[in-house]
């Protein structure tokens, strides 16, 4: 499993309400991606920037879904550039499945 995290400046001007707008508008979008098994959107008021931690099955499934196009629509929308990071994620620790999940080594 990798997990990837994304990150980006929003207008001073985009108030919490239309940011938490933006979020659920593409909720179903990712909610429909094959390979993402988690994604936990952030935001940050006072830094102005928004983002998100995604759990995927891979690296190439990352990498698909934020390619050239997802990011030139983060520069077009947001007039930023967003800092992407991928961490091999061993294991995963989820309270509300009760459920330790652990990777598959090379899978």
């Amino acid at each position: 499993m990798i997990t990837e995290y994304v990150l980006f400046a929003v207008p001073e001007n985009m108030s919490r309400d239309e940011v938490v707008a933006g979020m659920r508008a593409v909720a179903p979008k990712w909610r429909a991606t094959p390979d993402l098994i988690r994604k936990t959107f952030v935001y940050d008021p006072d830094a102005h920037q928004t983002g998100a931690f995604y759990l995927w099955q891979n690296q190439a499934a990352a990498q698909r879904a934020h390619g050239e196009a997802w990011r030139r629509s983060v520069m077009e929308t947001f007039g930023s550039v967003p800092v992407i990071r991928y961490f091999e994620t061993p294991l995963v620790v989820d309270n509300v499945l009760q459920q330790t999940i652990e990777a598959v080594p090379g899978g």
